[in-house]
């Protein structure tokens, strides 16, 4: 492929993340944030995945077999504790205005000067050969793609060189989206979206490649993995064989190595904690992030296998068999999208890797000495905002130089694998500082430093002396006799440990004597006053909220004008005032007095934090107030003080929820008395009005009797037979409301005897047998005549027979009126269905027919006959027996009346 053409491609693929960039940077301008969004997120996690992912997996898996998976079962145990432990790391982060690693670190063991330029330091060396591995990648695959696919080992062309041109390139971008604002706190909005977008890139490249290999060279995994098989050198690659590489040792170290890396690498560092918007974000990551990695390493073996098999001379570098496959099939277009992938993977990291480190770098190194400079409180804002802005901008290039250097001379020597695991041992380095920080209140300054130092040292004597030592910067000399020929210092047979390979041997001395470190010299050393502040903010971030957590420790007299004359050199004037103000007011503290209040101190200071790091922003601050030094006694006080309010604040909270809910059970239990109210006066309006009836018609009868005693005596007759049915239906009326009172109170008790169900049923059909002929309507019977006695209230479940019965025969059809009456018994209970052909009741008034004096509630409707409580009595006294009772009826299609009754024990 031209070689021309191929770099045309590059420059239109990195004006693409320019412009998307640009556009997420638009879009914020307008107040809508692309960004925050967990599925955008989740994506920038995948900046995990580099050149090492893309190229270097099937590389290593091409000498370790499934080794290579260690590095992506790491974060995926990992992911399982984003939220206990990563959360707290954000939680402490955010709360702390916190930038970096390095800020980190130093935030929590007193915000001290000295370890956050250590940890600086170390971060530089350990991911410059990182960063190295990206250019060397880049170079590799564009030697690969111009020479279509021929790429000899060792190799030397022109086109390798303009992997110089392209880091610039990088650079430029770096420096607009990445180092353009001194705010480091600041959200990188362009850059993230730009990550984000090529996440995707490189999973579509890769996996475009995969499907290729597998589905279009052969025809499937099985395929592929059977003719693997057969090749003898290719067997041992299925298998997990000590002696080939591989052992059990090798696997755990790895596993946990790259555990550590997804937290501890300077760019996820970056992008999980530093540009996270949404700490509810790491939910979705937690699966989402696995996921993607699932993905871009589904088709590694058969790229690999598919590699060996069809260069089997070796001619061709297995870390480029992605790439080299399709464009040996002249497969062009698809071997120029995944150089694209490629070149996707290994910018990423480059872009959020290059701004992790140039914030530690100008923050902990570069700030520092300006700072300390006689002519500092004179500069002006804008000078100092434009030299801070240009300190960060000249350590992108020297981090990109270094890396540039590194892979022109150590990195040609070494695997793109090799080179990434020198990377993430490094950065393992601070596990014991930043672990045992969280959790562990007795973690010291002095045993930090200790730590990172003693097993940074190790570190570099294992892993990096033996990597110059083979790109013979330095004598072998070292390798076979050890230093000062002392043979129990050999660099991979350290103190006489044999049968490790490098990264295993490396991880396990450099940890064992850093964490020993660590552990021993906090225990036998004294912790500052801001040591143990910090140290309680760190260990129980989760009980501080509120102003508990920024409860200041600071004693002092500081003036409010020189606070904010500090803060406007960096943050300028207006946005000082607003801060500063809104601070003010939202927790009630005066502004008219010239001494400031030590909350608005330790504001100020968290202000500074974000800017130019915890441990320069608490020197600023002590350079324009005059602190007076607390004893540990006093901090002590202030720390139970401050543990007192927590827990008051606790408390205050819990009687504050069991008042609202003291007031919820208030409120709904006025609603259940206004509605007992309502029904009482419904019920009331319904008995008087059903009472008044009769007693109009009573009445009028005994006044017609009264006033004419000539009446003849058949009318006399007629009369008083009615005044006899009124008083009955009144009667009855009375009857009806005492019994349902008795119901309801519990006063009525059941008189239980064993009842033949079957024959009361006759019973109360025979009753009504004159008022069925009378209105011709059919009755059918369909009861077994074998159920068993059943334990009931006899005279009670009559009453409800004999309600159901009435009111089917009042709403049966009045021409073709049929009714069927069912019973059933089974093993539990025994059912009795009523059923009609009448008009049918709606389903939404299924629940209301059982309401006493159902018409009360419903004025629109006709009113039926009757009292409106039989339904309301018969689900009385069903409730009794423990029974149930229900309605299932459309209009215009019937009813059918249901009513069980278990059995009674």
């Amino acid at each position: 492929m031209n070689e021309v053409f191929v770099v045309f491609c590059v420059f239109l693929y990195l004006a693409i993340l320019f412009g998307i960039a640009y556009y997420a940077e638009f879009k914020l301008k307008r107040g809508k944030s692309i960004i925050n969004n967990p599925y955008v997120y989740a994506l920038s996690l995948a900046v995990y995945c580099t050149a090492w992912t893309y190229y270097g997996s099937v590389g290593r898996a091409a000498t370790h077999g499934i080794e290579f998976l260690t590095t992506y079962i790491g974060p995926t145990i990992m992911c399982a504790l984003f939220l206990p432990m990563v959360g707290k790391i954000l939680r402490i982060c955010k709360a702390q205005q916190l930038t970096s690693l390095a800020d980190f670190i130093s935030a929590r063991y007193g915000k001290n000067f000295t370890i956050a330029i250590v940890v600086t330091v170390f971060s530089v060396l350990g991911i410059t050969p990182y960063i190295a591995l990206q250019l060397k990648a880049i170079g590799k695959s564009m030697e690969v793609i111009a020479f279509n696919g021929g790429h000899v080992n060792n190799v030397n062309t022109s086109i390798f060189d303009s992997t110089f041109f392209i880091a610039g390139i990088i650079s430029v971008f770096i420096i607009l989206f990445g180092a353009r604002s001194v705010d480091a706190s600041e959200k990188h909005e362009g850059l993230v979206a730009a990550i984000a977008f090529e996440s995707i890139v490189k999973l579509v490249a890769f996996v475009a490649a995969g499907i290729f290999v597998t589905y279009g060279l052969f025809d499937g995994f099985s395929d592929i993995f059977l003719r693997a098989s057969r090749v003898e050198e290719l067997r041992h690659l299925f298998q997990f064989e000590l002696g080939t590489g591989t052992s059990y040792t090798s696997w755990m170290a790895l596993t946990f190595l790259a555990m550590l890396a997804i937290v501890f690498l300077p760019r996820q560092f970056q992008v999980t904690v530093v540009e996270n918007i949404n700490e509810n974000h790491l939910r979705k990551a937690a699966w989402l992030f696995p996921l993607y990695l699932f993905t871009i390493n589904i088709f590694v073996l058969p790229i690999m296998f598919a590699g060996k098999l069809i260069f089997d001379n070796g001619a061709v570098d297995a870390d480029t068999f992605v790439l080299a496959i399709p464009l040996y099939f002249n497969e062009h277009l698809l071997g120029l999208l995944i150089f694209i992938g490629g070149f996707s993977a290994a910018t990423s990291m480059i872009i959020v890797e290059t701004i992790a480190l140039s914030t530690m770098i100008s923050n902990h190194i570069a700030l520092p000495v300006l700072l300390s400079a006689k002519n500092f409180k004179t500069a002006g804002e804008d000078k100092l905002i434009r030299t801070i802005r240009t300190i960060r901008q000249a350590s992108i290039l020297v981090i990109l130089m270094l890396a540039f250097y590194y892979s022109k001379t150590v990195a040609q020597q070494a695997t793109l694998v090799s080179i990434g695991l020198i990377s993430f041992a490094a950065v393992a380095q601070f596990a014991p500082s930043v672990f045992g920080g969280i959790y562990w209140r007795e973690g010291s300054q002095k045993g930090a430093m200790a730590g990172i130092c003693m097993g940074a040292v190790i570190w570099f004597y294992t892993l990096v002396i033996p990597s110059m030592t083979s790109a013979g910067m330095i004598s072998s000399k070292i390798m076979n006799e050890g230093l000062f020929h002392i043979t129990m210092l050999k660099p991979y047979e350290l103190f006489g440990l044999t049968g490790l390979d490098s990264i295993t041997h490396s991880l396990f001395w450099s940890l064992l004597f850093n964490t020993a470190a660590y552990a021993v010299v906090s225990l036998y050393t004294k912790q500052s006053v801001q040591e143990v502040y910090q140290s309680e903010l760190f260990v129980n971030i989760y009980k501080l909220d509120g102003p508990d957590l920024h409860r200041p420790v600071w004693r002092g007299i500081a003036y409010l004008p020189d606070l904010k004359g500090l803060l406007a050199t960096f943050l300028g004037e207006e946005r000082t005032q607003k801060l500063i103000s809104s601070y003010a007011h939202r927790h009630k503290i005066p502004l008219d007095d010239k001494h400031a209040d030590p909350r608005i101190v330790a504001f100020s200071e968290r202000l500074l934090s974000g800017v130019i790091g915890s441990a320069s922003a608490r020197i600023m601050v002590s350079s324009v107030s005059k602190e007076e030094e607390l004893k540990i006694d006093e901090l002590l006080n202030i720390l139970r003080e401050s543990q007192q309010i927590i827990e008051l604040n606790k408390e205050l909270r819990k009687k504050s929820l069991e008042l609202t809910r003291a007031t919820d059970e208030l409120r709904r239990a006025n609603a259940i008395l206004k509605n007992l109210d309502l029904q009482k006066d419904e019920f009331l309006y319904t008995v008087t009005h059903e009472l008044r009836t009769p007693l109009t018609s009573i009445r009028a009868m005994a006044e017609i009797v009264h006033d004419n005693p000539d009446i003849d005596i058949e009318q006399r007759q007629h009369f008083l037979t009615g005044l006899i049915k009124e008083t009955e239906r009144l009667s009855h009326l009375i009857s009806q409301v005492l019994n349902l009172e008795r119901y309801e109170s519990g006063k009525q008790q059941l008189n239980l005897s064993y009842v033949n169900l079957y024959t009361l049923l006759i019973t109360v059909a025979e009753s009504f047998e004159m008022l069925l002929n009378e209105k011709s309507i059919k009755l059918e019977l369909d009861a077994q005549g074998n159920v068993a006695p059943w334990r009931c209230d006899e005279d009670l479940i009559h009453q409800v027979l004999v309600n159901l019965l009435s009111n089917a025969i009042k709403f049966a059809d009045a021409e073709n009126g049929r009714i069927a009456l069912a019973l059933e018994q089974k093993q539990e209970e025994v059912r009795v269905v009523v059923e009609d052909n009448g008009k049918g009741i709606a389903p939404a008034l299924h629940q209301l027919i059982f309401d006493k004096f159902f018409q009360a509630h419903n004025q629109t409707l006709k009113k039926p006959e009757g009292s409106g409580l039989g339904l309301a009595i018969s689900k009385k006294i069903v409730e009794m027996h423990n029974g149930k009772i229900w309605v299932e009826s459309e209009v215009d299609k019937g009813c059918r009346f249901i009513f069980t009754l278990p059995i009674i024990e």
